[in-house]
């Protein structure tokens, strides 16, 4: 495939959340076809309902293909995943709606690994739904890491702002302290520094790690996590020409701005990186799945059902998952150009 216009496949997520609603309100200007190529795994029937829901919307063009082979530019394509008899409860968590996200996903990634699109930017999903029909990881970046056999990866979130990577992702807040150790936290720094330089441009990134405990452990009085773990592999990651900084307090680190300081910043678990990303950039965020052959994003918000069909849908973060698609995918064509051989 050509990189001048990339082929961006787009699952539709939950069928009874905001996903329809955000990615055609992301597509709706014709300009942005000329941009890239979309194609959207999902239901034609469902679309048609998400798009009668909403205002100021012209009239849109739906390709329906059998494949993305079949993908034209300068449409909108849509591959159907879900059976003629599908039909949308917006804002409610049904069986079918879990269904209908999981078989969405798996089209995409087939594609995916036969090349048949160049990026994947995944619409919102119900993890708990989907985990009782069946699917067996605890969301998206821990399928995609099984599915392309990537040994470690690293959920960061992305703005203009702010990039926050975490050590542990989807796990209960009582399993963090026994998830972290040196190894994980250094596995996560080699991560985020490649990704850096290879998926966004900087030279040499500076990465600051946040502690564990309330005032990094206060000298071992709250917690000798920082001790013990987070200070010994910050020093490992600097004798291995990472620039490495902290434990830094969480509280200080964001309340006084010092993020801006650094490229990036590793956070410990899930609601410590993501609780102050989203405070920050919420409206343009987005989730990059770091240390994948492939590129993966995703907007940081959820299904929202409470707003599911009623036009109200911000749809920012989509558009801003699907340029950081594009971006990352040429970035790391000029990287590995630059570097063939080299390394």
């Amino acid at each position: 495939m050509s990189s001048a216009k990339l082929v961006v496949g787009i699952t539709q997520g939950d069928s009874n959340g905001i996903g329809y609603e955000v990615i055609i309100k992301s597509l709706a200007d014709e300009r942005i076809l000329e941009s890239f190529t979309p194609v959207i795994y999902g239901s034609s029937k469902l679309m048609g309902f998400y798009r009668k829901t909403l205002h100021n919307i012209g009239p849109m063009d739906i390709n329906v293909v059998n494949s993305a082979t079949d993908a034209k530019p300068r449409k909108i394509n849509l591959v159907n995943c879900l059976p003629d008899n599908t039909y949308a409860e917006p804002g409610q968590s049904t069986p079918d709606s879990a269904k209908a996200a999981i078989l969405c996903l798996e089209s995409a990634v087939k594609d995916l690994k036969n090349k048949q699109i160049d990026v994947l930017v995944t619409g919102p999903i119900n993890k708990r739904a989907m985990s009782a029909e069946g699917f067996s990881a605890t969301g998206h970046t821990e399928y995609l890491q099984e599915q392309f056999g990537a040994d470690d990866v690293t959920m960061i979130m992305v703005s203009s702002q702010i990039k926050i990577g975490v050590v542990t992702g989807h796990i209960p807040l009582r399993e963090v302290p026994g998830s972290i150790s040196r190894e994980s936290i250094l596995g996560k720094l080699r991560i985020m520094k490649d990704s850096l330089q290879r998926d966004f441009g900087v030279v040499d990134p500076k990465i600051a790690v946040l502690g564990l405990n309330p005032h990094c452990g206060d000298g071992g009085l709250l917690g000798e996590e920082e001790q013990n773990v987070i200070l010994p592999a910050v020093m490992q990651a600097v004798e291995e020409g990472i620039q490495a900084f902290g434990p830094y307090s969480p509280d200080g680190f964001f309340g006084l701005g010092n993020y801006s300081r650094f490229d990036a910043t590793l956070a410990m678990y899930h609601d410590q990186g993501l609780a102050p990303f989203k405070a920050l950039a919420f409206a343009d965020g987005v989730n990059f799945t770091a240390g994948l052959p492939i590129v993966r994003t995703s907007p940081d918000h959820g299904t929202a059902y409470e707003m599911a069909g009623r036009d109200q849908a911000d749809p920012h973060s989509m558009m801003s998952a699907i340029y950081t698609a594009i971006d990352i995918f040429r970035k790391r064509l000029q990287y590995d150009s630059m570097f063939q051989g080299k390394k």
